[in-house]
């Protein structure tokens, strides 16, 4: 029997396919840098083996996994190769892999992970299942009747699927390092729309999936009434958003979840479609309500009177709606943006476009550019997005405790790279006033 052996196992997508496979009964081990992030957690609890990156980890037995962020010329991809080992490529490998389930892939601009995570919990209170989630998270069943699974566009990746359903959330120009257009996104996401198997659940309400040409069933969703799936009747609450569902202008049932924001509802709405298409009953469904959330998406902790919110919005669209969510969910509360922008190549694209977003909150600090070690950065800095927006700051490490002026306030840490380091300084600096005063 083979072991699986993962090269660069603390990344999102990896850490979730080696839970998977170990949950599965498979053996599995990996390797990576020897900074801790946040996936490995899971891996410890499942006692995965992860160790250093070496030449001498690759033997004879194993089934080489590797990570898309390594290129061929690292130290054990040669040797992996040198050896004649089985080699797969992250995406190659999950191709096939879920060919054995009723796949369902989520893929979008926009929305993914957390559409990921709705379907996921919502069919793991009823069936066995195996999904992967773009947090990190992953889990596997050797009985799964349905493997859910994020299907990312980057580098035209998903084209290794063939998912018997597809939820697309939204087409989007994005990746600026790998597309060139908007018109070379859309033409991905309709390579990928061939490579369906049963059906297509897609926003309506989205001008660009409206344009997607299908050998099988289309079946849209959104609030628009042209929709297969509409939402009626949206009511914000305290602890969440209430709405009515009509199927082709009937009513259905009526939904609750414990998110905030007209995304949600529409990810939401995916997930109900989905479900309503395969005859899963609506109070199964109705599980949406008992979502916990999946890691760094709109993820809150109170610290005295403020609100700190951890986010992986690194797009305008996506700083956009996060701000609107916090607006619904505190209306009486200010709002006040940390972002650190992700990139040089999408801080650049985007430059106008950041600044509008940031301008919908109350109070912006800017971090600097997290960039790629793949990219030049130019003469971009972050000053030339700081000059677009009125009255923001530039905030470092050491100058945390500037937060603590916005009380009763909602602070949203937001962006790809390694925000959290700034929400960590602060909290520390949080407790050590705490313990100055005691």
């Amino acid at each position: 029997m083979t072991t699986y052996h993962f090269i660069g196992i603390k990344g999102t997508g990896m850490s979730a396919l080696a839970q998977i496979l170990h949950d599965s009964g498979e053996t599995v081990q990996g390797s990576d840098v020897e900074k801790r992030f946040f996936t490995q957690e899971a891996l410890e609890e499942k006692n995965i083996p992860i160790l250093p990156f070496s030449e001498n980890n690759i033997k004879d037995d194993l089934t080489i996994i590797a990570g898309n962020a390594f290129s061929d010329d690292h130290v054990e991809i040669k040797k992996a190769k040198e050896q004649g080992l089985r080699f797969y490529r992250y995406h190659e490998f999950l191709g096939e892999w879920l060919k054995q389930y009723t796949s369902i892939a989520v893929t979008g601009a926009h929305g993914k992970t957390s559409t990921t995570g709705l379907l996921a919990h919502v069919l793991n209170e009823t069936y066995p299942i195996s999904y992967l989630i773009g947090d990190g998270t992953g889990k596997g069943h050797v009985d799964s009747k349905y493997f859910v699974f994020e299907a990312c566009e980057y580098r035209r990746h998903f084209l290794s699927y063939e998912p018997d359903y597809a939820i697309m959330t939204n087409i989007d120009f994005d990746h600026p390092d790998y597309f060139t257009s908007i018109n070379d996104v859309f033409d991905a996401f309709q390579s990928m729309a061939d490579n369906v198997k049963k059906g297509i659940i897609a926003c309506g309400d989205d001008e660009q999936l409206q344009k997607i040409q299908a050998k099988v069933p289309v079946v849209y969703y959104g609030f628009l009434p042209s929709n297969d799936f509409q939402a009626q009747n949206v009511k914000e609450t305290e602890d969440g958003t209430e709405f009515d569902v009509f199927v082709r202008n009937t009513y259905y049932d009526t939904f609750k979840i414990p998110m905030h924001g007209d995304h949600s509802v529409l990810n939401a709405l995916s997930v109900i479609a989905i479900c309503h298409y395969e005859g899963i009953p609506s109070e199964d469904i109705k599980n949406l309500y008992t979502f916990q959330g999946v890691k760094r998406r709109f993820s809150e902790k109170k610290a005295g009177n403020q609100i700190l919110i951890d986010d992986y919005a690194h797009h305008p669209k996506e700083i956009t709606v996060t701000i609107q969510a916090a607006n619904k969910k505190y209306p009486n509360k200010s709002i006040v943006a940390i972002f650190q922008p992700h990139t040089f190549t999408r801080t650049k694209t985007f430059l106008q476009e950041f600044a509008d977003s940031l301008s919908k909150a109350d109070h912006v600090y800017l971090c600097d550019i997290f960039g790629s070690a793949r990219e030049d950065n130019g003469q971009l800095t972050i000053h030339d997005l700081q000059k677009l927006i009125d009255s923001s700051s530039v905030i470092d490490l050491s100058n945390t405790e500037v937060l603590q002026e916005y009380e009763d306030s909602v602070l949203i840490f937001m962006g790809a790279g390694d925000i959290q380091k700034f929400q960590q300084a602060y909290e520390e600096t949080l407790k050590n006033n705490k313990l100055n005063k005691a």
